[in-house]
C-alpha cells in the first residue's frame, strides 16, 4: 500500500531478480498487487525508485501477503558497499527518453538504468545513490549545491541530517561539475549572482571547492577508495578544464586511495541514453577493476 505526495514517482518491481513490470502511486493510498502465481518457495521482492527525490516523496504504509506466505530472513548482507554523489547522469534523468527531447519527467527518469546502478550490479554491491539533476560543486540550477545536501536524510529539510555511521561504502564515486561548467559562464543567471555575485569564479575557487568538498567526503568515510570521475557530456569534451580541475583538487588532497577518472565525451545531444549509460558503466568497472581491490 502506497501513497505519493505528488504522484510523478516511479518504482521498479523486481521479483527474483527481474524487472516484471513499473508501478505509479497515486496521491492517495492505494494497493498494488506487486506479484502473484509463483511457484511454492523461496522469492525476492524488490521494489527500486526509479525517480529522483525531486518528484516527491512516497509513503508505504504495509505489505500484505498471501495467508499461505511468510517472510523469511533476509539474504546475507552484500560484501561490496558503493555510493554516488552525482547530478542528473547519476540520476539517469531521461535516460528513456527516445524522440531525441531529452525530457526529464518522471516517465523516461529510470535510476535503475543508470551507470550508476549498472555499475553497482555488477559488482554485486549494496547501492546508496545521492544525487539530483541540476546539482554542482560551486553552483546549482536551483538554490542548493551538493556539499548543502549530501549529509540531509532528507534533502527537502535541512534540519533532517543523515547518520553516517549507519552504512560505510568501500567504494565512492563522486560525478560532479557538468553544471558548475555551464552555470559559472552565465553572469545573469539567479543562481550565478546568489553565488557569485559579478565576479566570475577564478579556476583557483573552482579547484579549491572540489577538494574541499572530497575531503568532507573523506572524513565521513576514512577507509574508502574515492573515485573522482566526469563524463560523458561536454564537461569532458576536448579541450575543456573542468578534467584538469579535478585532477589539480585531487593532487593537492595527497590520498593515495582517492583516484580521477574521466569518461569521455559522447558527442550527442542530450543526456546519455540507456545505451550510453550503459556505455559508461562498462567505462568505469573497467577502470575499477584494474584500479581497485576490495
Amino acid at each position: 500500500m502506497l501513497k505519493d505526495e505528488l504522484s510523478f514517482n516511479n518504482y521498479n518491481v523486481i521479483v527474483d531478480g527481474i524487472v516484471t513490470w513499473i508501478i505509479h502511486p497515486a496521491q492517495a493510498k492505494k494497493e498494488f498487487t506487486l506479484v502473484s502465481g509463483l511457484k511454492l518457495g523461496k522469492h525476492t521482492l524488490e521494489l527500486f525508485k526509479r525517480t529522483e527525490w525531486a518528484m516527491g516523496k512516497t509513503w508505504f504504509y504495509q505489505f500484505e501477503l498471501d495467508k499461505d506466505a511468510k517472510v523469511l530472513p533476509p539474504p546475507p548482507v552484500k560484501k561490496r558497499k558503493m555510493e554516488f554523489f552525482g547530478n542528473s547522469i547519476s540520476c539517469g534523468y531521461a535516460d528513456e527518453d527516445t524522440t531525441g527531447k531529452d525530457r526529464g519527467t518522471s516517465p523516461y527518469e529510470n535510476g535503475y538504468l543508470s551507470y550508476a546502478a549498472l555499475t553497482a550490479r555488477h559488482f554485486n554491491a549494496e547501492f546508496y545513490n545521492t544525487s539530483k539533476s541540476g546539482i554542482g560543486i560551486t553552483v546549482s540550477w536551483f538554490p542548493l549545491i551538493m556539499s548543502e545536501m549530501y549529509d540531509r536524510l532528507d534533502a527537502t529539510d535541512p534540519n533532517s541530517k543523515w547518520d553516517f555511521s549507519k552504512y560505510k561504502p568501500d567504494v565512492v564515486v563522486i560525478s560532479l561539475f557538468q553544471n558548475d561548467s555551464w552555470i559559472v559562464n552565465l553572469p545573469n543567471n539567479d543562481q550565478f549572482k546568489a553565488r557569485f555575485g559579478t565576479t566570475t569564479p577564478t579556476a583557483q575557487f573552482i579547484t579549491k571547492a572540489y577538494a574541499d568538498f572530497v575531503r568532507s567526503v573523506r572524513g565521513k568515510y576514512p577507509e574508502a577508495h574515492i573515485i573522482c570521475i566526469l563524463g560523458s557530456m561536454d564537461a569532458t569534451k576536448p579541450g575543456s578544464p573542468w578534467p584538469g580541475y579535478i585532477d589539480k583538487a585531487v593532487a593537492s588532497l595527497n590520498d593515495k586511495n582517492i583516484l580521477t577518472h574521466f569518461i569521455p565525451y559522447k558527442n550527442t545531444n542530450g543526456h546519455p541514453s540507456v545505451k550510453e549509460q550503459q556505455a559508461m558503466a562498462d567505462d568505469l568497472i573497467g577502470f575499477m577493476e584494474k584500479n581497485i581491490v576490495w
